[in-house]
This record gives C-alpha cells, sequence and structure tokens, in this order.
C-alpha cells in the first residue's frame, strides 16, 4: 500500500502549520491540543442540537397553512 501523502493544515488554535505526520495532528502542540480540550469542556465549543419531532411538525403545518393561503378554495 503506497504511504499517505504528507497534509499540512492551519492549526486551529495557534494558526501555525501543523503535519499530518506529527502526533498532535491537527494542532501543531500538545499545549493547543490541550486548550482545545479545555475549550469543550468549558462549554465554549457548542455542537447545536437537532431539530426536535414537534419543531418540525410546527414547520410542516406553517409550511402547509402558507400553501393553503396561497390557494384558496372557493365555497362556491
Amino acid at each position: 500500500m503506497p504511504p499517505k501523502p504528507e497534509l499540512t493544515l492551519r492549526c486551529p488554535i495557534c494558526k501555525k502549520e501543523a503535519k499530518s505526520t506529527e502526533a498532535d495532528f491537527p494542532f501543531c502542540s500538545a499545549r493547543c491540543r490541550t486548550i482545545d480540550l479545555g475549550n469543550w469542556s468549558s462549554g465554549e465549543y457548542v455542537i447545536s442540537s437537532p431539530v426536535t419531532d414537534a419543531e418540525e411538525e410546527f414547520l410542516q403545518e406553517r409550511s402547509s397553512d402558507n400553501r393553503s393561503s396561497d390557494n384558496p378554495e372557493s365555497d362556491s
């Protein structure tokens, strides 16, 4: 199997170059890796929650209400 090509990205913490061959990749150092872990632990980074079923149902009802007001049925 051929060796993987070396990838170089910027460290998300300090923006220095970080090579994929380094142990701390995608960070440039253990220090930046620890800072990132601390950011996750303190709640500075957050992953948004998915849309719940109730929210989806509300959006679908709202969408169908908008469509019915666009095409009103005549009572004649």
